[in-house]
């Protein structure tokens, strides 16, 4: 059984989608065994005391600064043995040293067609600049930010009278189907991290990821 570990900031809307993918088998021969918070009322870790799995809040304030937070934060996921770190919503930057730690078993999802957009408001970002579709990616996480290989997206359009949250709720469908997809892949070891890029299959993925609607 591969162990799944989720970190949180938020809602988890995402995690819940993980939740319910190892539920039913969707994510293969794998379960979420612990999820993190870096906020202790983020309601993402009242989904994961309902699904049976532990949820711990690890706050900054109870650490000298970010490096020594991160080390606990890391140490504690340890103990978990994860094969599979999946960032879901988790709305910290993380050091130098929590990624290399974790590099190559570490997905994160971003709400936008990256490269555009990394960082924060991409639903605005894309209205304001006039764009016709917007999307979500999944990629390895990196040090650079948001900047990781991408191993796949999805679109949306963008109709006329949309405001962000129209944009929001399109994106964050898309994302509660492939965030899960690409999870499995990498529980089955058909995808992996080498050399700077994702892998799929073998196959080194281009740089907007996985191409095909077949999957």
């Amino acid at each position: 059984m591969k162990k799944i570990v989720v970190l949180i900031s938020g809602h988890g809307s995402n995690l819940q989608a993980i939740l319910d993918a190892t539920s039913q088998g969707k994510i293969t021969n794998s379960q979420v065994v612990a999820v993190f918070s870096n906020k202790a009322d983020a309601y993402g870790l009242e989904r994961a005391r309902l699904a049976g799995v532990d949820a711990i809040s690890v706050q900054q304030s109870d650490f000298a600064d970010r490096d020594a937070f991160d080390a606990a934060l890391a140490d504690q996921i340890d103990a978990y043995a994860p094969d599979l770190i999946i960032l879901a919503g988790y709305m910290r930057i993380l050091s130098s040293a929590f990624v290399q730690r974790f590099l190559g078993r570490m997905i994160n999802i971003h709400p936008s067609l990256l490269p555009k957009y990394p960082g924060l408001n991409t639903h605005q970002r894309a209205l304001d600049a006039g764009d016709s579709e917007h999307g979500t990616s999944v990629h390895f996480v990196t040090e650079e930010l948001d900047g990781g290989p991408v191993i796949l997206q999805a679109k949306v359009p963008i109709f006329d009278n949309d405001d962000a949250s129209d944009i929001q709720d399109r994106v964050q469908e898309q994302e509660h189907r492939i965030f899960p997809l690409v999870a499995d892949w990498f529980v089955k070891e058909r995808l992996r991290f080498q050399d700077n890029h994702a892998w799929l299959d073998s196959t080194r993925l281009p740089s907007h990821g996985y191409a095909s609607d077949d999957e």
